[in-house]
């Protein structure tokens, strides 16, 4: 039977629908509430005008915003690269080398153990608010692996991505045309079923522009939607041929010139930010507000992998972009949220109005600026996923 479920006495709630409250692109409304219905908003608003349910919560005075859309992360791995880490603190840079690390560990790993460490990464992640998640195949690296990979995932979230050009496998290394064929071929047409985007690393060390193509127009035959890891460690066609392609997104854009920000302005590809692997890194910022002030839509997500981004917050990713990458707190949130739908092409998450899921978190604070206001504090009270309570 249906049921339905007013949260109320919430200070502040982010919708993300301009209509609503203040006419923000957060759709600020104070002294507000949510009603819930099933696995759906069914209405949000001013607390005194909400209708009447079968059950009542008391948010007491705290903020609720959308659940985080966390729209890149690599969750499916072995082992990890503590060691790497350390001695890059120390003074090495990161590489796309380093990869082949946590191959090696990935392919020794059993699928239990993938599993495990999947769901263990999930649970932390929803702790900290985030409701929706994409995660990538790309440490396997053969067929057998990067199939079992998407397969693992596929059981936890519909929005899987096959990144079996994630670099050239080790055993390929002197023949990277033989590697594109073999993702191409054999590896996709194992990989495609169980997935729903396919990605490139586009980078030197990795694949050029013309191999990226040929890959990703593949995906596209086979039905797959592309995705582009761009522009991270230096200037390259990334950006360009995410655009040319319609690609979803095109995550990290480091480093941008002016026709690579014009071109995401102009486009349908958001570009997906990630501020953990820079602060991980040592690496230049991306400078979020030349994007943002170009008009471009702007994704945060924590980019979650074992060797240059080893965080599973969201929060802690909204106070980098805030204090080092010169957006807003709101900008920040909107992009933590409602442009990580955006990157993921969705309209029923990352938002609170009618219709679209109801995934959200309760923050143990008034405004959702104390996510970049109090860095690196618990502030995530309670988090609701389909309607249900999950933490």
């Amino acid at each position: 039977m249906s049921s339905s479920t007013v949260i109320t006495n919430i200070a502040a709630l982010v919708t993300n629908d301009p209509s609503l409250g203040d006419g923000s692109p957060l759709g600020l409304v104070r002294d507000a509430a949510v009603v819930i219905e099933d696995d759906r908003v069914a209405w949000t608003g001013e607390s005194s005008k909400a209708p009447a349910t079968d059950n009542r919560v008391d948010a007491g005075g705290r903020a609720v915003l959308p659940g985080f859309v966390d729209s890149h992360s690599h969750l499916l791995f072995g082992g990890d690269r503590t060691e790497e880490f350390n001695a890059r603190m120390s003074g090495r840079p990161y590489s796309a080398g380093g990869i082949r690390t946590t191959v090696a560990a990935t392919r020794a790993a059993t699928d239990a153990e993938l599993e495990a460490g999947l769901t263990r990464y999930l649970a932390e992640a929803l702790r900290q608010g985030t409701t929706t998640f994409e995660t990538k195949s790309g440490y396997g690296l053969t067929t057998a692996d990067e199939s079992r990979a998407l397969r693992v995932a596929a059981r936890h979230t519909d929005e899987v991505t096959f990144l079996g050009a994630h670099i050239v496998a080790p055993e390929l290394a002197d023949d990277p045309a033989a590697y594109v064929a073999l993702v191409t071929g054999e590896m996709l047409d194992a990989c495609a079923p169980h997935a729903r985007w396919i990605d490139v690393f586009c980078e030197k060390g990795a694949f050029d522009g013309d191999q990226a193509r040929a890959i990703l127009t593949a995906g596209k035959a086979k039905g797959l939607h592309p995705r582009i890891h761009a522009n991270q460690l230096s200037y390259g066609p990334g950006v360009q041929l995410a655009v040319e392609l319609d690609a979803a997104s095109a995550d990290h854009c480091t480093h941008l010139t002016d026709a690579d920000v014009d071109a995401l302005a102009n486009s349908r590809t958001v570009a997906t930010l990630l501020p953990g692997a820079e602060f991980s890194t040592r690496a230049q910022w991306p400078h979020a507000r030349r994007l943002l002030d170009a008009g471009a839509t702007v994704a945060l997500s924590t980019d979650c992998n074992p060797g240059s981004s080893f965080t599973s917050s969201v929060p802690f990713c909204i106070a980098l972009a805030v204090r080092d990458m010169g957006m807003t707190p709101d900008e920040a949130v909107w992009s933590a949220t409602a442009g990580g739908a955006a990157a993921l092409r969705r309209d029923d998450i990352g938002r609170l109005t009618p219709g679209a899921y109801a995934d959200l978190a309760v923050l143990d604070a008034p405004s959702h600026v104390h996510l970049a206001y109090r860095p690196g504090v618990p502030l995530v009270r309670e988090v609701w996923r389909r309607g249900v309570r999950a933490v």
